[in-house]
């Protein structure tokens, strides 16, 4: 309870001095409507069914590219750990790719593919991918190679070695890797949106934008702001049931 009443007074503080600003004048209410008047709003656009239809497009591109990239990232990245011939191949790519400002990809991806949701996706999970391939590879090397050498030497096998020393000891940073994989799919996600898609949480803004509907404009950017934050802690308290031992 203390825990949760530290982390929300901060937020909560923000919202009284802007609905008080609102109130007095002290804020322009067009530009920074009160927020109060944002819960009607989202009252209301719940109600026709409008923000349920941009919250489960954002969801769905969000969670089919992040499964796929993780996914994909992470085998990658083992293989790279294990394999050093693998590592030397990829790296350059890799480090390349985690360079290059996704978005910049979609024009190339849409060439290749058409205008339509494969293209998005896939943007999306190369991010998640070049995230995933580092932080696998990483966790690998990170295992001390004198815990591998002396199961070894008291005949543990080749599976028992995976599952009693690499999987405890990567366990962790693969978890941080999925962490801030998840943040980035989101972040691509929304600026996809933006720049073309019929629904999804950043074609709400943009349309808001664009139409001067200030409501709408804040509801979709409080709504992408508390989405990540949801992801981020459910993802760590399921790390914290997991993976125990990290603290």
């Amino acid at each position: 309870m203390k825990r949760t009443l530290t982390a929300l007074w901060v937020p909560a503080l923000i919202l009284a001095a802007w609905e008080l600003g609102s109130a007095t004048g002290l804020l322009n209410r067009v530009i920074f409507p009160p927020p109060s008047e944002l819960v009607v709003s989202a009252r209301g656009m719940i109600a026709r069914g409008e923000l349920q239809i941009h919250l489960k497009a954002t969801l769905t591109r969000l969670s089919l590219g992040f499964l796929l990239g993780s996914i994909l990232g992470l085998a990658c990245g083992v293989a790279m750990g294990l394999r050093p011939w693998i590592k030397h191949s990829l790296e350059m790519l890799i480090s390349g790719a985690y360079a290059t400002p996704k978005i910049s990809l979609l024009p190339l991806l849409m060439l290749f593919m058409g205008v339509g949701e494969p293209a998005r996706i896939l943007l999306i999970a190369v991010g998640c991918f070049v995230l995933m391939a580092i932080h696998g590879v990483d966790a690998l090397q990170n295992v001390h190679r004198r815990y591998v050498e002396m199961a070894r030497n008291y005949g543990a096998t080749r599976l028992k070695i995976i599952r009693k020393i690499y999987l405890p000891a990567c366990l962790p940073q693969i978890f941080t890797g999925f962490r801030i994989a998840l943040g980035r799919a989101l972040t691509i996600t929304i600026a996809l949106e933006l720049v073309g898609c019929p629904d999804g949480i950043g074609s709400m803004i943009w349309m808001a934008w664009q139409t001067f509907y200030t409501e709408k404009l804040y509801i979709g950017v409080l709504l992408s702001a508390a989405l990540g934050a949801l992801l981020h802690f459910s993802l760590k308290h399921l790390e914290t049931r997991l993976v125990p031992w990290k603290n």
